[in-house]
């Protein structure tokens, strides 16, 4: 039995730039993960998890279930991650040996809401395959060949920055320069010390639930276009990134906050976004919380500038049905 695990991740600044070659910060969030589990067997198998329910109460609860998740759960992630591993082991060379596994697995990230929960899924089942196998792909290499399983076997539009972070985990700096990721087909991925973090909030509403191919496909077809909006803004969000970098070095939290919202303001001037949405984030605002979104909506990060808010943003957060978190990015056996 082989049980691989991957987190939940926060955009911390500079995101959607990551999927028109700008640049981000992200962190990992341990409240949350992803398992998936392998055993050896003599066909090869891929089982339902938790976000492939078959069984319901009644017609409303079905309908119930689709207005809240869609018709898309994490059975179609482990086929195409299964299906991307052979097609990347096949175009490298690599010769599998000839046996056969059971696959399942179980997740408790929130769903759809910007913090990264299916490729979560894609990243454990790529860490259990290669120990499986016996195969390695390299680090720098290994969020591209993970990003190719939604983009180009499944045709969700998705950026970098979640694989990355998934697979190097704790806080990186990620830079997508185009020439660079054309000429080594990877980008320029910075670990920096979590130390450097202040200190952190997380929240979320699960009824805001999106895919990140709903949120992202009117901009996507903007900038394929060339729209001078989108493509400076892209660039814009890419040196809030690189301006957060020098923030956090320097432990200039006040000016961090200052880039983080500026994130978001730049983002609501682009996108479509719901009464709610706002609402998370003005929430945080009204304490003196900075506050933007963590992925493509759903659930917000901002830094706390005095740990005594925490409670008073539980409370305001919990009136609006919304949870909220402290994130734990490095494991406390570390």
């Amino acid at each position: 039995m082989i049980e691989a695990r991957a987190f939940a991740r926060a955009g911390l600044i500079g995101n959607p730039s990551d999927g028109y070659f700008g640049k981000t910060i992200s962190f990992i969030i341990r409240n949350f993960s992803a398992r998936v589990w392998l055993a050896e067997s003599d066909r090869l198998q891929v089982l339902p998890g938790p976000r492939d329910p078959v069984d319901f109460s009644s017609l409303d609860d079905l309908v119930e279930d689709v207005n809240l998740h869609g018709y898309y759960g994490g059975l179609r992630l482990l086929k195409a991650s299964l299906k991307r591993f052979h097609d990347y082991c096949r175009d490298n060379g690599i010769d599998l040996p000839r046996k056969n596994c059971r696959l399942w697995y179980d997740t408790d990230i929130p769903m759809q809401v910007g913090l990264a929960g299916s490729s979560a899924i894609v990243c454990a089942t790529f860490k259990a395959l290669m120990e499986f196998y016996g195969v390695t792909i390299p680090k720098p290499y290994l969020p591209g060949v993970i990003l190719d399983v939604e983009k180009k076997e499944l045709g969700i539009p998705a950026g970098y920055q979640d694989r990355v972070i998934q697979v190097y985990q704790g806080v990186v700096f990620m830079d997508f320069d185009k020439d660079y990721l054309e000429t080594h087909g990877h980008g320029r991925f910075e670990e920096l010390d979590p130390g450097l973090l202040p200190p952190l909030y997380v929240a979320y509403l699960d009824d805001l639930s999106e895919g990140t191919e709903v949120f992202h496909n009117d901009i996507r077809a903007r900038w394929e276009r060339g729209e001078p909006v989108i493509v400076e803004a892209m660039k814009k969000f890419a040196q809030l990134a690189e301006d957060a970098k020098s923030a956090l070095i320097n432990r200039e939290y006040h000016w961090l906050g200052k880039l983080m919202d500026q994130n978001f303001d730049l983002r609501a001037s682009l996108y479509r976004l719901s009464a709610k949405n706002i609402e998370l984030v003005q929430t945080a605002r009204s304490l003196g919380c900075s506050s933007k979104f963590a992925g493509s909506g759903g659930a917000v990060v901002g830094i706390l500038p005095d740990e005594s808010i925490f409670p008073r943003l539980e409370e305001a957060y919990a009136r609006m049905g919304a949870r909220v978190i402290r994130p734990i990015i490095v494991s406390p056996d570390m």
